[in-house]
């Protein structure tokens, strides 16, 4: 990195759309397993919660955590490994959120909202419900290396043998 007050400012806004990113991820996680899908009305207003927390948290955490990678890849005369990796995670969480998981949440939505007169959620409903977990859950494991690759910035291969030499 060319500036150290560069690197501050981009490591604080990096911890900044973290936080929004997990902590939208969390509630959502938090308000299913409270509430669940015990009925339709529950589940169509747990469901408008996850869409308008995707929009204020998750989206935006998402997009600076990616401004942040991009500003920081332009800033490196020489890419370290680290944050090629890290990019690659965010890749993988960026199409698994705008391919998978943001198209599902209206239509959740919607779904629940349908099943209200029958005052339980539909096979459907509870069908892209369980897809949703699955999408969810496949993103623990490239989240947990971004977020470990973001913060302590390893060494990797080729650049271990070099900073020992």
């Amino acid at each position: 990195m060319t500036d150290l007050k560069y690197g501050k400012l981009l490591d604080f806004v990096q911890e900044i759309g973290t936080i929004m990113y997990v902590g939208g991820i969390l509630s959502h996680i938090v308000i299913g397993a409270n509430l669940g899908h015990s009925d339709a009305l529950t589940a169509h207003h747990v469901y408008q919660y996850k869409l308008i927390s995707a929009y204020i948290l998750i989206l935006p955490g998402l997009g600076l955590k990616l401004l942040v990678d991009l500003i920081s890849w332009k800033l490196y005369s020489v890419v370290p490994n680290w944050l090629k990796f890290k990019l690659a995670m965010m890749t993988f969480l960026t199409i698994n959120a705008f391919v998978f998981l943001v198209p599902m949440m209206p239509e959740l939505t919607e779904l629940a909202k349908a099943s209200i007169p029958a005052g339980e959620v539909s096979q459907t409903f509870l069908d892209l419900a369980h897809t949703e977990q699955l999408v969810g859950m496949s993103n623990v494991i490239p989240l947990l290396l971004e977020i470990l690759l973001s913060s302590f910035k390893p060494r990797l291969f080729s650049e271990r043998r070099v900073a020992a030499a």
